[in-house]
């Protein structure tokens, strides 16, 4: 379980962090010296897809807490299925490490230890502890039995020791086909567990390997590879999700019965996550990728580390994320709102703010000089005015946003409305005085009046005004394209989660001219639309695209 405790941020102020029940295991097993002083962990992702935010938490933790302990952290692939695996994925796993800003101590591969893993099954079949089975995927299957009902022993348990060492050596040497033979750990086909009931350890795949080539046709099984794995790089604390909890004991079993390592690595199970709105199956990912649903394994909606990069979340914001959701043995069910929040509360003091409008109006200042331009000083950040200011242009034809415009205002309304005077953010008193309209009945421009007296930063302290809103200047604005995201998953009406046909929308905007300069990857505030992204596979010179990171308005809760 975790227990809140009040810790202080940068600022100053009380906040709440989770204590972590792995760390506090760590620090019983220094203070006993289990392992004298060493804290060894490691990261093994099979590079069979994209990491996502799920993997997030574990390289967190895997990371963070060596890192607490002075230790050190392998990242280690678990490539012992080669059928799946692509050096793709390496590529992509590595990036994502790197960006949440963590660097292991050695990159290793589990193939790396192929030969150690055939040698331990040998002395597995010596001991008595192993045998070859003839029976098939499916007959295994139906030997195994069931929860309430203990499996059957294979016929094949029985072979001796000098036959099993014949067999697993014809098996390596490609004698069988795919299927024709495995050999499994001889344990107890009673057991409780059902990974107990006599295991397959490894299995014939005449397959290329991207490490090893051609020099196996068998490969271990990931569940008596991963301890061996871990004792031969002397990891002191194994930390897996929680799936793997009734996997424990037999990896327990494996480390005992070769005996080989004096202070074997212990197994801790930690719940995994789970995000409202958010898929974290790397095979439904996968599918949605293959199948063009979105654009790739970095579409910004996708929860992989790198659609979360493109989306334009920062690394300090998931790693704040994964510190204030903690470590915990019970399942449980995390708010995106919580996500979102952590990456607005981390942008709203690094980025500036552009004037941006959506769904423009024009706005013709009928007593302003027609061939007169100004250039308006407006601040980069309401939160930080130490990020100084720009210059801005205003001249008699602008645009606004269509939301702060209503021909007939509703209740409590204080924008743009005919006879209602508002300040142009950083310019003027406008007063709209008459709509323009087309010949279908849509709005072509708003004429309006300004006070000169009213120029911000000239000290006029006369009549106030409840509505300010922002512009672009017609003549200098440019056209950017945007995209806004909702949730990749929706909830149907039975309570499942689908695809939601509405998790992209694009629009065109204008925004100040300062905008033509953003590079790819640059963030900015939309000033009052949310944070923004320009995203690093579309934007073009005189062709920008930028994705919405998050709006402005936080929907989380404490």
């Amino acid at each position: 379980m975790t227990d809140e405790k009040k810790a202080v941020n940068s600022e100053g102020t009380e906040t709440q962090t989770a204590s972590n029940f792995i760390h506090n295991i760590i620090e019983k097993d220094l203070e006993t010296q289990k392992y004298g002083d060493r804290v060894y962990t490691r990261f093994p992702p099979e590079p069979n897809g994209y990491l996502h935010i799920g993997h997030a938490k574990s390289i967190c933790l895997n990371f963070s807490t060596a890192q607490k302990y002075g230790g050190k952290c392998n990242l280690r692939y678990d490539d012992t299925n080669p059928v799946k695996e692509d050096m793709e994925y390496v590529t992509s796993i590595e990036e994502d490490v790197t960006w949440l800003g963590f660097q292991w101590d050695k990159r290793l591969w589990a193939s790396d230890y192929f030969d150690k893993m055939c040698e331990a099954a040998v002395d597995l079949i010596k001991k008595g502890k192993a045998f070859v089975c003839d029976l098939n995927a499916e007959q295994i299957r139906a030997y195994r039995g069931t929860l309430k009902e203990p499996g059957q022993e294979s016929p094949y348990r029985s072979r001796s020791v000098e036959e099993n060492i014949s067999l697993f050596e014809e098996m390596r040497a490609g004698k069988y086909g795919d299927g024709e033979k495995v050999l499994r750990a001889k344990i107890d086909m009673a057991s409780p567990n059902i990974n107990l009931r006599d295991p397959v350890i490894y299995r014939i795949a005449h397959v290329s390997h991207h490490n090893t080539g051609d020099q196996w046709c068998i490969y271990p099984m990931y569940d008596f590879a991963h301890p061996i794995e871990d004792a031969i790089e002397g990891i002191t604390h194994s930390i897996c999700t929680l799936e793997f909890e009734d996997h424990r004991p037999l990896y327990e079993w494996v480390l005992e019965q070769l005996g080989w390592w004096e202070a074997p690595p212990q197994q801790i199970e930690f719940a995994r996550l789970n995000i409202t709105n958010t898929v974290m199956s790397k095979r439904y990912l996968k599918a949605m990728v293959e199948d063009g649903t979105v654009e790739g394994w970095d579409d910004p909606r996708m929860p992989t580390i790198a659609g979360l990069r493109r989306r334009g979340y920062t690394p300090e914001a998931v790693r704040d994320f994964c510190e204030r959701i903690g470590v915990s043995k019970a399942n449980s069910l995390v708010d995106v709102a919580l996500l979102e929040h952590c990456v607005r509360e981390d942008l709203k003091n690094q980025v500036e703010s552009r004037n941006v409008v959506e769904n423009p109006i024009k706005v013709i200042i009928t007593n302003y000089p027609e061939n007169q331009t100004e250039e308006m000083e407006i601040e980069n950040s309401k939160e930080v005015p130490e990020m100084g200011s720009r210059m801005v242009p205003f001249s008699r034809e602008l645009y606004v946003d269509g939301e702060d415009f209503m021909e007939v205002p509703i209740k409590k309304y204080f924008r743009l409305f005919p006879g209602n005077e508002v300040r142009f953010k950083g310019a003027y008193f406008i007063t709209c005085n008459e709509v323009i309209k087309n010949e279908d009945g849509t709005i072509k421009a708003l004429h309006c009046t300004y006070d000169p007296e009213t120029r911000s930063g000239s000290g006029f302290e006369g009549r106030k005004v409840k509505g300010t809103i922002h512009w672009v200047d017609a003549k200098t604005a440019i056209k950017i394209k945007i995209r806004q995201y909702g949730h990749l998953m929706i909830e149907d009406e039975k309570g499942e989660n689908i695809m939601n046909p509405a998790s992209l929308t694009e629009l065109e905007a204008y925004a100040e001219p300062a905008v033509a300069q953003a590079k790819a990857g640059e963030r900015f505030q939309f000033f009052r639309h949310g944070y923004y992204i320009a995203d690093s596979k579309l934007s073009t010179e005189g062709n920008l695209v930028f994705n919405r990171i998050v709006d402005l308005k936080s929907s989380w809760k404490k």
